[in-house]
């Protein structure tokens, strides 16, 4: 639905894939209604973009070359809450849809989506509503809904500063094998962390663990 100001819908696209920012580009030029305002093929380009163009949505890939496309989301959101991010992904895992919900995304959909959907999508997140894919909604949803409320009395072991970095990349919804090449550790060893965490934390999923950090991660 158009916006009753009537004027353009201001994009700034972030993925690492040339060819797709030039697609998107095309078929958001071709309705009208939006006005793609920039481009980024990084996390720390998105960041700096993003500040400089203030767009209305960022339509943006989980995965980027530097980083993670979550923490982009986290930071661009804490410096300014009223751009709207639109997360668009070929990625379908339950931890890193729950990532970018916690990280204040409005939106998570597949690449596979098409093009109307898209556009629909993009004027729904930019009008202040929040969207997911519905192949991913009802599961992401359960797994909220089955995630027993952190009991704030409950007493509960400091975590290392290595187990804090470990559980901050659990948090953007990385895999075991990211997380390892963040740190510079072997996968086994990232799982050895994992279950102190756990342990510490009182939790038993990865989700839990991410929930729990993004309740309690120091305030910038």
């Amino acid at each position: 639905m158009p916006r009753p100001d009537t004027k353009p819908i201001r994009l700034l696209l972030v993925d690492d894939h040339q060819v797709l920012r030039l697609g998107l580009r095309t078929l958001f030029a071709e309705v009208g209604g939006f006005q793609v305002v920039g481009e980024a093929g990084t996390k720390a380009a998105a960041v700096t973009e993003a500040a400089r163009l203030k767009p209305d949505v960022v339509l943006m890939d989980v995965r980027l070359p530097d980083g993670s496309g979550i923490e982009a989301c986290r930071e661009i959101r804490a410096a300014r809450p009223e751009i709207r991010v639109l997360f668009l992904t070929s990625y379908a895992d339950d931890d890193a849809v729950l990532a970018t919900i916690l990280a204040g995304a409005d939106g998570f959909l597949l690449k596979e989506i098409g093009g109307e959907e898209l556009l629909r999508a993009a004027r729904t997140v930019a009008g202040g509503q929040s969207i997911l894919d519905p192949a991913v909604t009802e599961r992401v949803l359960a797994r909220l809904k089955s995630m027993p409320a952190p009991s704030h009395g409950e007493k509960r072991d400091a975590l290392s500063p290595q187990e804090e970095r470990v559980l901050a990349l659990v948090a953007e919804g990385r895999t075991n094998k990211e997380i390892a090449v963040a740190l510079n550790l072997s996968e086994k060893t990232v799982g050895n962390y994992l279950g102190n965490i756990f342990q510490k934390l009182h939790v038993t999923r990865r989700a839990q663990a991410a929930v729990y950090y993004t309740q309690h991660r120091p305030k910038i």
